[in-house]
């Protein structure tokens, strides 16, 4: 069965893994090397044992840990050539560990089939992921997003399990303690996914086939899990899904303290 687990998933770290029963990936190390080791032995995974990291941009909440954690365990890091010019600027990519530029037609990985697509956020070319596994099951994740694409809809149709960013609620980001600058930032299209938007992207992939949502990436300050849940489950509702029925649907904890989900 293919198996997946949000480790970490907040603006203060994301690291998130899919595998099967003898190999896995991570998307992403944002949180350190200690902290990333003992997520994944707490869950009966080897690190050693990883076939790939594959990174979706250059933020340092999504590659803190790559440099030290890929570099101990030699895991080859893949990402597309804006962000590994952007790790080379940052120096996270001098440990000791391939870095590689991710194919557009995709790579294989611990007998998984990894392929990218475009995301619009604010950094030099940043990335979503699909992966199928060797059974024909298929996820996708994209978090950071500052808006919805037919590409990234496209890529996430029909998936098994799909990964969303609902980042925040935009009144409590409008009135919340943010500078203006930032709050402009978040909210514009190259900003991060609020939770209408997410809702409305679920509706959409519901509707193509997709029975488990994961929702990620929720601000500590702007969102709140239940709002979150709440949003996308009434969107689901109001189409006529049903929960636990037609769907699934998860908040991500900004640290997992639960298991590897099998699907």
């Amino acid at each position: 069965m293919a198996r997946f687990c949000s480790l970490f998933s907040s603006s203060s770290g994301n690291s998130t893994y899919f595998g099967t029963a003898s190999s896995g990936i991570l998307i992403d190390a944002g949180v350190s090397c200690k902290r990333l080791c003992a997520a994944l032995i707490n869950r009966d995974i080897e690190p050693e044992k990883l076939s790939a990291i594959f990174v979706t941009h250059s933020h340092t909440d999504h590659i803190s840990g790559i440099k030290l954690f890929a570099s101990r365990y030699g895991i080859p890091v893949y990402c597309t050539a804006g962000t590994a010019a952007e790790l080379e600027a940052a120096e996270a990519a001098t440990g000791k560990f391939p870095l590689e530029i991710m194919p557009q037609t995709g790579t294989e990985a611990g007998g998984m089939e990894i392929k990218s697509f475009p995301v619009p956020h604010d950094t030099a070319q940043p990335c979503g992921y699909t992966v199928r596994f060797p059974d024909g099951r298929k996820a996708a994740i994209a978090t950071d997003t500052g808006h919805m694409t037919d590409i990234i809809l496209n890529e996430m149709k029909n998936c098994d399990l799909v990964m969303l960013e609902s980042n925040h609620d935009v009144g409590m980001l409008q009135n919340g303690p943010y500078p203006y600058a930032l709050k402009r930032r978040i909210l514009s299209p190259t900003g991060h996914l609020c939770n209408d938007d997410c809702a409305s992207a679920a509706v959409q992939l519901v509707k193509s086939g997709v029975t488990r949502l994961f929702l990620g990436h929720l601000s500590t300050e702007n969102n709140i899990p239940g709002l979150a849940f709440e949003t996308t489950h009434a969107a689901l509702t109001m189409s006529g899904a049903r929960l636990d029925i037609d769907y699934t649907l998860c908040v991500n904890k900004k640290e997992n303290d639960g298991g590897i989900v099998l699907f």
